[in-house]
């Protein structure tokens, strides 16, 4: 197959609006894609930043050794528009995909990063589904300049694969015949939450019910059809918002107004109370988190919509303390209790470390030792703890006995390479400090809210160095080149 520069363009310019798409969505994040353009030819790669490096033997399975990917799948010429539903998704661990086929382009799959800490992997395959799409029409168009607006809309994507996500799981939950108008009820969102009222950020929960189910909901108070506030009016809402403030009470919307106020459940969501169908959007300050049936969708900040859950990632940690002799009992105690001090210190916004010594007897370290160590066992300790965590300096925590042995500790050790003056005194103290001190393990808080896992002076949880987008995609290999 010979590949004109319309089609490399064409390539080039859906890889790339993707990819920024999702990094914006997501935070870093790479993309891949195994097409073909007709079922007789070879299928090619596209993976400039090597996302699907490490999956050459589940490519080679599903790919060269059988017809599996082909299965289900009708000819092209069968296609009038598109489709997906009878393309498989690969499954690839730490790896969000989805495929399809349409008369232009034979078969697609699309790849991009599974993050860990993903609300839900819904909205991304809606991008996905749409980078298809697009890739497809482009190549039936020969309209350069339409190439800028493709570009464009698929790096904007957010509130509109939010929407297609929930409109789709609604539909499957209460069927198709909706009266709620998502694309209305997402800019509300976005517009409340940027609302101050006497300087203070929004705040309580706002649930979204679809208007016939509304009978179903136990209200506390109903206000009358001529009182009610209408949802685009967002400093009215906001100013309605405060009745539920810091409460497990909510404002109920039909997606037009607010009706009144209900009761609601005692999970995160909130929406335990209310029927299917139901969209609930609780604010937080300055952020919060959209969730449909209790199940997180996504989160919003700073006016836009993005896939993070906003929770620590830990995830490096846990595969540190796997190389530690500690049984499943103490791993998952210690675990849990630097979890839940890392949140709270990135909820609350202040910075902290924390010091996880796994030596016996524990290293001696210059700062305030309690006269017996605290196990971090029960609600009033660990609030206790992460009190102590303001105060400047370290906590010092036993790894093995899962116990705070002392606070305010200092972390020194001399100068080295691997130091980054574009962070602060606590990270470059804990580099330094367990540069030292390799069989410690340091967890930095920043006051923004990342988390850094440093070990042996090394940060493990700081992002690979991915090789850099060329200008214009090189002509991709076929699979057989790439898999070698």
């Amino acid at each position: 197959m010979s590949l004109d520069r319309h089609h490399l363009l064409c390539l080039h310019t859906v890889y790339e609006g993707l990819r920024l798409g999702l990094c914006e969505f997501s935070g870093p994040s790479r993309a891949a894609l195994v097409y073909a353009d007709t079922p007789d030819e070879p299928l090619r790669v596209v993976d400039p930043q090597n996302l699907l490096r490490g999956h050459e033997p589940r490519l080679r399975e599903y790919f060269l050794d059988s017809d599996e990917w082909r299965a289900g799948l009708p000819r092209p010429e069968l296609v009038r528009f598109f489709d997906q539903y009878h393309a498989r998704r690969l499954g690839l661990a730490g790896l969000v995909s989805l495929g399809g086929r349409s008369h232009t382009v034979a078969y697609q799959m699309w790849f991009t990063e599974r993050h860990p800490d993903l609300c839900s992997p819904g909205p991304t395959r809606r991008w996905l589904e749409l980078a298809l799409r697009q890739f497809n029409t482009s190549l039936c168009s020969h309209e350069v300049v339409s190439l800028d607006a493709t570009a464009n809309m698929l790096q904007e994507m957010a509130p509109l694969a939010v929407r297609d996500y929930i409109v789709d799981e609604r539909a499957r939950a209460i069927g198709p015949d909706t009266r709620l108008h998502v694309f209305n009820i997402l800019a509300a969102i976005i517009q409340i939450s940027k609302t101050p009222e006497e300087g203070a950020w929004a705040r309580g929960r706002l649930a979204f019910v679809e208007p016939s189910r509304l009978p179903k909901v136990h209200f506390l108070a109903k206000l009358p059809k001529s009182e009610r506030p209408r949802l685009d009016h967002g400093k009215h809402v906001r100013k309605m918002l405060q009745s539920v403030e810091r409460s497990r009470r909510l404002l109920v919307s039909d997606g037009e107004s607010i009706i009144g106020m209900a009761q609601g459940g005692a999970g995160e969501s909130g929406l335990s109370e209310l029927p299917p169908g139901s969209l609930c959007a609780m604010f937080n300050g300055r952020h919060g988190l959209l969730s449909l049936d209790g199940g997180p969708v996504c989160s919003f900040s700073d006016g836009a919509f993005h896939s993070t859950n906003r929770r620590p990632n830990l995830v490096m940690l846990e595969e540190a303390l796997l190389e530690w002799p500690l049984d499943d009992a103490q791993r998952g105690a210690l675990f849990a209790s630097v979890a839940r001090l890392v949140t709270d210190a990135g909820e609350q916004k202040y910075g902290c470390a924390l010091i996880i010594d796994p030596y016996t007897p524990l290293l001696s370290l210059s700062g305030h030792a309690l006269e017996t160590p605290m196990p971090l066992a029960g609600e009033e300790r660990l609030a206790l703890a992460a009190g102590l965590a303001r105060v400047d300096g370290a906590l010092h925590l036993s790894a093995a006995r899962n116990q705070l042995c002392a606070f305010a500790c200092l972390m020194d050790g001399p100068s080295f390479p691997g130091e980054d003056r574009s962070r602060g005194a606590r990270y470059n103290s804990a580099l330094r400090f367990t540069h030292s001190h390799p069989e410690l393990i340091v967890v930095v808080v920043s006051s923004d809210r990342p988390v850094s896992v440093v070990q042996k002076g090394v940060d493990l949880s700081k992002p690979p160095v991915w090789p850099t987008i060329p200008s214009q995609l090189r002509p991709p290999p076929t699979l057989e080149e790439w898999l070698g």
